[in-house]
């Protein structure tokens, strides 16, 4: 098996790994294994994968409410992120962040957001640390439809222009915000037209196509750290499962999921491909499933033998100590 072969088994085990993990998610938040909310991105793996297999462990990255599949593209711990989801001691934010606000410095992770539109700014700053820390380094925001007809958006990517930041915005148009169709909520088409007014490029590709996605990133990526400035990346995709666990989705019918599911799915478009081109067999495909399901089962059970934190822990954390 060539190097080449490796790397793009590796971007199909990330995506199954997503996949099997919030799908177990959902059925873990459905058995009441799970306290609060939790968003699943199923049906978005092809973004997630496709831009951070860009990404250096130095580059720094925020997402969203719906961020599990950024999270385990840059290599986060399964074991540490199902504790977090259980409210566990073991966790990455020792069970007081949830599913909405993972985060892990050590990889360059700034956090998942439950703020619409709350990553941007705080990429940006990273974006300007970079700058005065003069490295080569680059910052990725993931954000949703929804959150790019927030203010937010319009002063981070004027800000990043005008000091020309090494930041790259990924707006991931999964077509609805919340319950609003973004044809509605929007008054372009194309949410990556938007970025002429902002003097950077604009690029809006099939987000369910991995290496279409992997390229935009790339080219992106490499303008960035040549001191060019920041870039605007629209992944068109779809969530498959509701704005959130539980959502009774009047907003759309089920004949467009399903739809959406047969023609579009990005880990089986992505699987044809390794496999027209000989780098997967069937054998090889039940093996990567399989040795990802033995992972997860193991990062359940660590979560569930992990301690619940200490109430009188509640309010350490909130601010950094001397």
């Amino acid at each position: 098996m060539t190097k080449h072969d490796q790397e793009y088994l590796s971007y199909y085990r990330k995506m199954v790994t997503i996949r099997q993990f919030e799908t177990l998610a959902g059925e873990l938040f459905a058995a009441s294994k799970i306290p609060g909310f939790i968003h699943l991105s199923i049906g978005q793996e092809a973004s997630a994968v496709g831009v951070c297999s860009c990404l250096r462990a130095d580059d720094y990255l925020t997402t969203t409410h719906r961020g599990h599949g950024h999270m385990i593209s840059k290599g986060a711990d399964l074991k540490k992120m199902v504790a977090e989801l259980f409210g566990k001691k073991t966790g990455y934010c020792k069970g007081k962040g949830g599913s909405m606000h993972i985060a892990d410095f050590s990889l360059g992770i700034l956090g998942a957001n439950g703020v619409v539109g709350g990553g941007l700014p705080i990429v940006t700053g990273a974006g300007f640390s970079i700058k005065m820390r003069k490295t080569d380094q680059v910052a990725v925001c993931f954000f949703g439809d929804g959150a790019a007809n927030r203010g937010t958006v319009h002063e981070a990517m004027n800000m990043a222009s005008i000091w020309k930041l090494p930041v790259i915005f990924v707006v991931e148009n999964n077509l609805y915000a919340s319950t609003t169709p973004q044809s509605y909520a929007c008054s372009v088409r194309d949410i990556s037209s938007r970025a002429v007014a902002y003097n950077m490029p604009g690029v809006a590709v099939d987000g369910n196509h991995l290496l279409q996605v992997r390229d935009a990133a790339s080219a992106a990526v490499e303008r960035a750290r040549k001191g060019e400035g920041p870039s605007l990346i629209e992944n068109k995709t779809y969530r498959i499962r509701g704005h959130f666990e539980g959502d009774p989705q009047a907003y759309r019918s089920k004949d467009e999921i399903t739809d959406w599911k047969i023609k579009n799915d990005p880990i089986k478009r992505f699987a044809d491909y390794l496999t027209l081109n000989d780098m997967l067999t069937p054998e090889l495909n039940n093996q990567i499933r399989a040795e990802v399901e033995a992972e997860l089962a193991d990062a359940v059970a660590f979560a569930e033998v992990s301690p619940f934190p200490d109430p009188s822990e509640a309010l350490q954390d909130l601010f950094v100590n001397n």
